[in-house]
């Protein structure tokens, strides 16, 4: 069994904002592999079972709001009996990447994430598998106001792509495991940038 976490928060006010890609990343994996499947409420979320590869999957996005996220996730680890450094994925914004781009990492520090922050304080450890969607520091704008608005229409076209890959990427996970996982796509965080740097965008 592995375990797929798109971060967000609930709500239509929400949808489509920066801070909800894990959350349209899962939605894109239910559509693929449970078309038509009804999510149900569990462990604080809404969970589609999947079948990705021959790979039992659980997706699940926490309806906790994303600074709580981390009651969802050890729930269902618990409940499923699986280990969080093998069998979790948790997919997530980025502020310091450019968007356009996608980046696994197998462990890490939260860089200021709330989401990945409540996790790892849920968990007691930080080693598991984290994909990290690019959406381009906030430049002028509050953090707080950036985050959670839409992206621009310059934005747009750039973090389409980004969802799409970072869908194949969490298959790839699924059915070959994160080193073949980073090998495909974290070449992408590259070639963002320099889609980035051809529009000028401030990057870090």
């Amino acid at each position: 069994m592995k375990l797929i976490v798109g971060l967000g928060n609930p709500g239509p006010e929400y949808a489509g904002t920066r801070h909800n890609v894990g959350f349209d990343v899962v939605d894109r994996l239910a559509r693929r592999f449970a078309p038509g499947a009804t999510p149900k409420s569990k462990f604080a979320a809404l969970a589609i079972d999947a079948e990705i590869g021959g790979e039992k999957c659980m997706l699940l996005k926490p309806m906790t709001f994303m600074n709580l996220s981390g009651r969802s996730v050890l729930e269902a680890l618990q409940f499923f009996k699986i280990e969080a450094s093998k069998d979790l994925l948790v997919i997530v914004d980025d502020l310091a990447l450019p968007c356009g781009s996608i980046r696994l990492r197998p462990d890490g520090s939260s860089g200021g994430h709330n989401g990945l922050s409540d996790i790892g304080l849920k968990l007691g450890s930080n080693y598991w598998a984290r994909l990290r969607i690019g959406i381009d520091p906030p430049g002028r704008v509050r953090q707080s106001d950036y985050v959670l608005g839409k992206f621009s229409s310059d934005q747009q076209p750039l973090v389409d792509s980004s969802l799409t890959e970072s869908a194949q990427a969490a298959e790839v996970w699924a059915t070959k495991g994160l080193q073949e996982a980073m090998n495909r796509f974290n070449t992408k965080a590259t070639r963002g940038a320099a889609i980035d740097s051809n529009n000028s965008k401030e990057t870090t």
